[in-house]
């Protein structure tokens, strides 16, 4: 009994792929994935290069500079603007692992990953998103102290209760997510195809053979699932309250359109990028272009890294004053 599809090694092997199978003991290993998704994209990848690789210059530009800024101005040093570093930092993370990756692959012959690879390219898209939803979370809560409870705000959110915060938002994720792709590691596969840009850790799942037992799997992908819903909802029950509180003052509703506009836009983008990602993957129909299925897959690694800065930038005030002083004494400098 193979221990994979003879179609897909078949067809790797006449296109020269042999190095993708390791037999061991009579038992094909898979070493290498093939990724998909770039099958189409054979006559305008020198196009499709040079727009990507200014869109992630743009990505490193404007969340660099977010964080830079908040860093080097002690005045920006408040649990608000920590957070907004936090955030940041995590566009960068996730971003990361996949565009330097998608570019070398526009000028590849053969989308191949590493086994290894592919597992921690699945980690880290997954942790990021995962992180995203964590801070958001953290960040309403801050809101909802700042607005509702603001006598109590300086003695809540410490230097140590911020720390302990974001250790949360980040290490959470990460430990969710290592069980999950070690889980994974364990599986016997029976392909090496995945129709997609990148990893992700459902995709090679459903390439484990049939009698691989997938449902420890099942299980903490729906209780990951669980989890991240349930700060979703703790997000929307904070929104309830501070808009209750905004609507009976004037006062009050200026802070709110003043801090929490920014991070209700940023909320609403990656919601939208994570349901139609997720409908594609669970309901996804094969007859969809595929340039439509790759825009839809990474529209969370598209839309939020570089929404967030700009919205923030723009929005927050202190963060705007320091970009325009800093664009307006390098004008001087210049002069």
């Amino acid at each position: 009994m193979h221990s994979w599809c003879d179609t897909d090694k078949e067809e790797f092997e006449e296109k020269g792929m042999t190095s993708t199978y390791l037999i061991m003991d009579n038992v094909s290993v898979v070493r290498f994935f093939i990724l998909s998704g770039l099958n189409e994209t054979n006559d305008y990848r020198v196009t499709l290069f040079t727009f990507t690789l200014l869109y992630y210059c743009m990505i490193l530009f404007f969340n660099i500079s977010i964080i830079m800024i908040i860093i080097l101005d002690q005045n920006l040093h408040e649990p608000m603007y920590i957070l907004l570093c936090s955030f940041c930092m995590n566009g960068l993370y996730g971003t990361t692992c996949f565009y330097p990756k998608f570019l070398l692959d526009l000028f590849s012959s053969s989308q191949q990953i590493s086994y290894e690879w592919c597992h921690l390219q699945a980690f880290v898209i997954y942790s990021f998103a995962c992180c995203e939803v964590s801070i958001l979370a953290v960040m309403a809560y801050d809101r909802y102290l700042a607005i509702c409870r603001p006598l109590h705000y300086q003695s809540v959110m410490t230097k140590r209760k911020v720390s302990q915060l974001i250790c949360f938002s980040w290490f959470t994720p990460f430990c969710i997510l290592s069980i999950n792709i070690l889980l994974t590691s364990r599986l016997k596969l029976c392909g090496v195809k995945i129709d997609r840009l990148f990893c992700v850790n459902w995709a090679i799942v459903k390439l484990a053979c049939y009698e691989s037992d997938t449902f420890s799997n099942n299980i903490t992908a729906y209780f990951t699932i669980i989890i991240y819903f349930s700060h979703g909802l703790f997000i929307i029950w904070i929104y309830m309250h501070l808009i209750r509180t905004c609507v009976k003052s004037k006062n009050e509703r200026g802070k709110f359109m003043q801090t929490c506009v920014p991070h209700l836009a940023s909320l609403f983008t990656f919601i939208v990028a994570v349901l139609f990602d997720l409908m594609r993957m669970r309901f996804g129909s094969t007859d969809l272009p595929q340039s439509l299925q790759n825009f839809i897959a990474i529209e969370i690694l598209l839309l939020p890294p570089v929404m967030n800065p700009l919205v923030y930038g723009f929005k927050l005030t202190k963060i705007r004053n320091r970009i325009l002083g800093c664009v307006f004494l390098q004008e001087n400098y210049r002069h």
